[in-house]
């Protein structure tokens, strides 16, 4: 057999050993240390965010906006059920109760002309996931909140680098979410950011992030000592975490690019696929630049997912399929409501396979995926 082809194969730039040697010498390994505010000064500069936290993950981001939101028992927060547990968990975790709503057949993004009506008067935040880096309709989704008086909080795990009408995702809502974690574009193992997008909101955010202290503010010299100020967590990454990543951030550009050309190889070879009509490649609007997260393939309904996988696998390649549906699950029964039909969530989550795209997946390597996908539809 030729060579085993893997989902996801972490990439390294050279540099990170290098700058996590340095943290050790610089006797600096706790949060907040000169490569976390690196960090956080590239993806201010990058995004033009307000305000830039890093965190230890993408969840803890999103726990952190639903600690900023100030949620309370049976306040609701409509989101997609195609996602991952993370959305919902940080919002259940205040008491909040998620509201399901379809996703769009097109991006399987949140189906912006469904969400006002599942607004009611227990509503209070709207969080879009933006699926495979491919932005959700914001300006639409922004002008639904404003109207009602509804914050946004982004969830942009897979939007790093990717833009909706040239701004960087999770910094058209009030707050946005990113993650590091080894699966993504930009890596550190686990990590995460928080993107606050108001100047008001960015010193509670520091004061949450800080175990409820405003330490932050004591060692910028804002304050004489430091105290507990209001409800908040240990939400820092390690130096470490931070010194890994900021070796990815100075080769964003250049991971994105390469990513980008795989994933044209990818569509352009799967095309008479689709012309065929045995799947579905992605789509991407006009209005979105992508970051090339992830190509997925949605197979024609009289196809069996597994069967496609498994004859995938015997030739060496490994393709995975994606989430199940939240709403289906047993704590979606128990937290959450759903609001209409699902109809888009249930079929298009059914037919769903990921393939390889990694920064080093070679033409040849990819004409061998397509080549056992061909033979795999038959």
């Amino acid at each position: 057999m030729a060579d085993f082809i893997p989902f996801n194969r972490p990439y390294m730039t050279g540099k990170e050993l290098f700058y996590i040697a340095e943290a050790k010498f610089q006797n600096r390994l706790a949060g907040d240390g000169g490569y976390t505010k690196r960090c956080h000064q590239w993806l201010e500069e990058q995004t033009g965010s307000k305000k830039v936290l890093l965190t230890h993950s993408c969840t803890a981001a999103l726990e952190m906006a639903a600690l900023l939101l100030e949620l309370k028992a049976g306040d609701e927060v409509i989101l997609p059920s195609f996602t991952f547990v993370s959305t919902a968990n940080a919002f259940v975790l205040r008491g909040a109760v998620p509201v399901f709503v379809d996703i769009r057949e097109d991006t399987l993004n949140l189906d912006e002309k469904l969400v006002e009506e599942a607004i009611t008067p227990r509503t209070r935040a709207i969080v879009p996931v933006h699926y495979a880096g491919v932005a959700c309709e914001m300006d639409r989704l922004m002008e639904i909140a404003a109207r009602h008086g509804l914050k946004v909080v982004e969830d942009a795990a897979q939007g790093v680098m990717a833009h909706y009408k040239g701004r960087a995702l999770g910094t058209l809502g009030h707050y946005g979410a990113f993650s590091f974690h080894e699966t993504k574009n930009v890596i550190c193992g686990e990590g995460g950011a928080l993107l606050v997008n108001s100047e008001q909101a960015a010193l509670q955010a520091e004061i949450i992030r800080e175990k409820g202290t405003d330490r932050s503010r004591f060692f910028r010299g804002e304050v004489d000592k430091y105290t507990w100020q209001e409800v908040g967590s240990s939400f820092l990454p390690g130096e470490i975490t931070a010194a890994f990543l900021w070796a990815q951030l100075q080769e964003a550009q250049s991971i994105t690019a390469e990513r980008l050309t795989i994933w044209d190889r990818y569509h352009a070879a799967l095309e008479p696929l689709e012309r065929a009509g045995v799947l579905r490649r992605p789509v991407v609007p006009g209005d979105c630049q992508h970051n090339a997260h992830m190509y997925y393939v949605l197979l024609s309904p009289e196809l069996d997912r597994q069967s496609v996988l498994s004859r995938l696998k015997e030739q060496g390649i490994q393709a995975v399929f994606h989430y199940v549906p939240l709403h289906d699950s047993p704590a979606g029964h128990r937290f959450g409501r759903v609001h209409g039909s699902m109809v888009q969530t249930m079929t298009q989550s059914s037919r769903l396979i990921r393939l390889p795209l990694w920064v080093g997946l070679t033409a040849d390597q990819q004409a061998r995926v397509v080549d056992a996908l061909q033979l795999a539809v038959r």
